[in-house]
């Protein structure tokens, strides 16, 4: 770039004064680009239920003014003078996070999520010089190269946004836990994060189940490759399904009856979480204790892994469902989630900021 552009960088954004306040159109300043850093024009950002939690507080951790956003999804529009992965018109996505240490064994690993450091997250965070990290929710953003991933040409911009969150985030336990052919997996919660994990289960071979309250996303389910699909609300499906599972794969950000999901594993199965309840769960160790059972979480996933899963997923033909929206939108959509009332993921289009 030329010399003469040293000032910041201008951007619009939709920010949050305070928490549970409602959304406002301001303006911040982005960084100018360093050597390593790359300048993206955002088209498209989806709506996670933890930028839910987090423009409410509900973790007490937030700093406000606030810019959520953690599904990034746009164009490059310019590249510090060391970048060599990404040119100006590259199709690219950031998704959680935005820095890590890049020397400890797990940045090294490439699973920067666990950075001994602390990973650096892409809004409501503090980066190593300091500042206050906004994200998504925004015109432009600047990221280091390695923070950033090729969208596929064959995944439109929109419908690849909810990937760089609620994929990855499902696609990382089922690599871990090795989901194949043979596996019988269930989803706990057909929303945002289920719809993809159904998707990527059935892709990968396993049987698949949908465990959802009602019985109104059936017929979707089963579209989406799910073999079955029952209702939590009716007591007898923990009887009927008692032992059965090797995996289950809760995306509900309430807290369950822990004990209740349990006795549906195997033998070594495992219970993981990827939604993250306000309050703590309870359970008791005699349902663990009755299959060497474990409970387990997994927190998004590495940078490698994410562009792995977007080729998978362009690959596979594996796609979110989306109702893209305006910027103007965004109270009522947080609304809409918040009652389950959306099928399956929100995607903000920043061109109407």
């Amino acid at each position: 770039m030329c010399n003469h552009h040293h000032q910041n960088i201008t951007t619009r954004v939709l920010s949050v004064p305070s928490a549970k306040a409602p959304f406002e159109q301001s303006t911040i300043e982005r960084r100018d680009l360093r050597p390593e850093d790359i300048l993206i024009d955002i088209m498209y950002c989806g709506i996670c239920h933890s930028d839910i939690h987090n423009a409410h507080n509900d973790f007490g951790s937030g700093v406000f003014p606030m810019v959520p956003g953690h599904e990034i999804a746009g164009v490059v529009s310019a590249v510090g003078s060391k970048v060599t992965k990404f040119v100006a018109g590259d199709r690219v996505g950031v998704g959680c996070f935005v820095d890590s240490c890049g020397e400890c064994p797990y940045c090294l690993k490439g699973e920067e999520q666990f950075c001994t450091k602390g990973v650096v997250i892409v809004f409501n965070s503090t980066d190593y010089d300091g500042n206050l990290t906004y994200g998504g929710y925004s015109q432009k953003i600047v990221v280091k190269e390695n923070f950033v991933v090729k969208i596929p040409d064959i995944l439109e911009l929109d419908v690849a946004s909810p990937l760089l969150c609620a994929g990855i985030t499902t696609y990382s336990p089922m690599k871990h836990w090795n989901v194949g052919p043979g596996k019988k997996v269930a989803i706990v919660g057909m929303g945002g994060l289920g719809h993809l994990a159904v998707q990527f289960a059935h892709k990968m071979g396993a049987e698949v189940t949908v465990l959802s309250q009602t019985m109104n996303k059936k017929e979707e389910s089963l579209q989406l490759g799910a073999d079955f699909y029952y209702a939590t609300s009716d007591a007898a499906t923990f009887t009927k399904l008692a032992g059965q599972f090797d995996l289950i794969l809760n995306t509900v950000s309430a807290n369950l009856d822990v004990d209740a999901y349990l006795s549906m594993l195997q033998v070594d199965g495992t219970l993981v979480n990827v939604g993250l309840p306000n309050k703590p769960d309870q359970y008791s160790v005699f349902s663990l204790f009755a299959g060497r059972r474990s409970i387990a979480a997994s927190n998004v996933g590495g940078i490698k892994e994410t562009q792995e899963m977007l080729d998978y997923a362009a690959e596979q033909g594996i796609a979110p469902m989306i109702e893209v929206i305006n910027a103007d939108q965004v109270d009522e959509a947080f609304s809409r989630v918040l009652r389950s009332d959306v099928r399956y993921r929100f995607v903000i289009d920043m061109s109407s900021l």
